[in-house]
């Protein structure tokens, strides 16, 4: 797996938790909170800040919203607990480079919340989801992966959509999440917030699928509990300039764009800057640890 260049200099409760392999979201939960040790017999260490500067980010967050609560959605049909503490999450996907840096900030105080688990997933060039491959494969009509047919987003054969609700324990959606039908975990993965409330990760753009705009999931855990469960959009125009290069020019027929997603929300749009051979897009989560809706 290859790993951005920061990743190997950060000393903090993200790197601490990388060493012990596949840990269970809920093993990282418990750290974060500090109620546990890992159970390899070392404690983890309070959060510090990265050594990398967020002066280069603060620019962009700046114009990347703040201190209002960031709408959530469902969680869709394929979430699950990946048992992936890492930030490039690329594995063996191919596709243009995004670069994510998602600050954490309570949406009253308005300061940044360390310690919080930021989850992210996402499909591929193609628009399969890993754990989900047959699952988000059908539907449709035409330029899928393959020469099949482009996957519809929802568990093949029955709803829900993303937007839906209900499913089973196999489909996910609104209802629960999702059992993983393989053993793929590309373009999954989490991240402890660090003393800014930032958490970074590698990626590749998000394809699609029939009936969603280009879209990355993503959750916030504070203490245990699912705080936000929201999604990341993409400005159209530069989702047409990737779309037009390989491997995305081979999947046609992308049929919902931004404004016509049932989702979509004018805050959940990236803020992106071109970063070399790919992007780099920010954006801030306010979100409400006391549930009392501001």
């Amino acid at each position: 797996m290859e790993h951005d260049h920061h990743e190997g200099q950060r000393v903090s409760r993200r790197t601490a938790l990388a060493g012990f392999g596949s840990i269970g979201l809920g093993a990282l939960l418990a750290a974060c909170s500090g109620t546990e040790s890992t159970g390899a017999g070392a404690a983890v260490p309070s959060s510090s800040a990265t050594t990398a500067s967020t002066d280069d980010l603060a620019a962009l967050f700046a114009g990347a919203g703040t201190c209002t609560l960031t709408p959530g959605t469902t969680q869709g049909p394929y979430y699950f607990d990946a048992d992936r503490i890492r930030s490039d999450i690329r594995e063996d996907r191919p596709g243009t480079r995004l670069r994510l840096a998602v600050r954490v900030q309570d949406s009253e105080a308005c300061g940044p919340l360390p310690d919080a688990v930021v989850e992210i997933w996402h499909c591929d060039a193609a628009g399969l989801y890993s754990g989900a491959e047959s699952l988000s494969s059908g539907g449709g009509g035409g330029g899928g992966p393959g020469g099949s047919a482009p996957p519809s987003g929802a568990p093949t054969g029955a709803p829900p959509s993303d937007g839906g609700a209900g499913g089973g324990a196999a489909g996910g959606g609104a209802g629960g999440d999702l059992t993983p039908q393989d053993d793929k975990r590309y373009l999954r993965g989490a991240q402890v917030t660090d003393a800014d409330g930032i958490v970074r990760f590698t990626t590749v753009w998000p394809g699609w699928y029939v009936g969603r705009t280009v879209h990355i999931h993503a959750m916030v855990h504070i203490d245990n509990d699912r705080t936000l469960t929201t999604q990341l959009m993409m400005d159209e125009t530069l989702n047409s300039k990737v779309f037009a290069q390989a491997p995305y020019s081979g999947h046609t027929g992308r049929d919902t764009f931004n404004q016509g997603d049932s989702i979509y929300r004018d805050a959940m749009l990236l803020k992106v800057t071109e970063d070399g051979d790919g992007y780099l897009g920010v954006i801030t989560f306010g979100v409400d640890p006391d549930h009392d809706g501001s």
